[in-house]
């Protein structure tokens, strides 16, 4: 027998877990055509952000194309257009106003023959504001808790009463 085969290794096979939550919120097939992982908090956070709701679609997407911390994005603004069902001066345009606010910053792309490709995108100005807000999103949803609980036992909430001058 082989040396290889029978040294053990501490790699553990995982089997995918049948009915996931998300395939029975969604369905097995729709889940099978892909998926992408976005933080609540972004959605929760659009207003705080200045985000439009069509600058918000575009993070969306963008977060689509985006699979690895090391590796930024690099959809065309043409797929991004047909994607969204906006004309691509209005992605370009979003863009720019969301590089303004510091969410997403453009770095050009070339090619070996000098010839331009589609632009990448750096999302790590919208991480940086997403992990600033978090302290406070998580404070608040806290307290709410507590509050929450505080109802729930015998008593409820003790308030003072206020008094008008």
């Amino acid at each position: 027998m082989p040396a290889e085969a029978t040294k053990k290794t501490n790699v553990v096979q995982i089997k995918p877990t049948k009915n996931l939550e998300s395939e029975k919120k969604w369905g097995k097939a729709v889940m099978k055509a892909g998926f992408c992982v976005v933080p609540s908090l972004l959605l929760r956070a659009q207003q705080r952000l200045g985000l439009s709701p069509t600058q918000l679609a575009i993070i969306l997407q963008l977060a689509d194309f985006w699979w690895e911390k090391e590796r930024n994005p690099w959809p065309s603004k043409s797929a991004l257009s047909d994607r969204l069902g906006i004309g691509s001066k209005q992605i370009q345009r979003n863009i720019a106003e969301l590089e303004t606010a510091g969410l997403v910053k453009r770095i050009s792309r070339t090619s070996k023959q000098g010839g331009r490709l589609s632009n990448m995108y750096d999302l790590s100005g919208l991480v940086e504001k997403l992990n600033a807000l978090e302290p406070e999103f998580t404070e608040v949803r806290e307290e709410s808790k507590q509050r929450n609980r505080q109802v729930k036992r015998r008593g409820g909430i003790c308030a003072k009463p206020t008094t008008k001058k």
